[in-house]
């Protein structure tokens, strides 16, 4: 059985993306519960270079929801706003993300295959690709470095999360 552009990105990025929300939701439990303002978390770095956790939970929805519209229209630039700054704010991300997963039909991306895509910002970065290429080599990996970041800098501030936390709902058989 041939494997689908749909089934290669959809399923696992809806996994991840509820993995993402629990991130969220056990952020903002620690904070309450500790005494800790939510910006500990919303703005917490792994390293000064790299951007805040509110940043890492932004890019699962960039490239996810964003990288389907792009593919739709043959042209992704990263949206370039501040990220949310509230738990809520990240979860409406997620949710847009969700739904526009949940809304792409694998005929919708079977056609979109094949397909010229560019990557760009403004004038000083343009990178060309299929619609196929682009999703699997540049959106899907950055999106898992981004919900595995994101991870990451909730165990760094000592949240008890482990790797089935990152996991998420398994598609298991029967």
């Amino acid at each position: 059985m041939a494997l689908s552009l749909h089934s290669a990105i959809v399923p696992s990025m809806l996994q991840v993306l509820g993995s993402a929300e629990n991130f969220v939701n056990t952020a903002e439990a620690w904070c309450d519960e500790n005494g800790h303002a939510h910006e500990e978390i919303i703005g917490a770095r792994l390293i000064d270079d790299m951007l805040p956790f509110s940043y890492q939970i932004k890019s699962c929805w960039t490239h996810s929801a964003l990288a389907i519209a792009g593919v739709k229209d043959g042209l992704f630039s990263p949206e370039m706003s501040p990220p949310p700054d509230s738990f809520d704010g990240l979860r409406e991300k997620l949710a847009e993300a969700v739904t526009v997963l949940t809304h792409v039909t694998e005929a919708e991306l079977e056609e979109l295959a094949g397909n010229d895509m560019r990557f760009q910002i403004g004038d000083r970065l343009r990178m060309d690709f299929t619609v196929q290429d682009f999703l699997l080599s540049f959106s899907q990996p950055n999106f898992y470095f981004h919900a595995a970041t994101a991870y990451d800098i909730l165990r760094m501030k000592g949240l008890k999360l482990g790797k089935r936390d990152y996991l998420g709902a398994l598609r298991l058989k029967g």
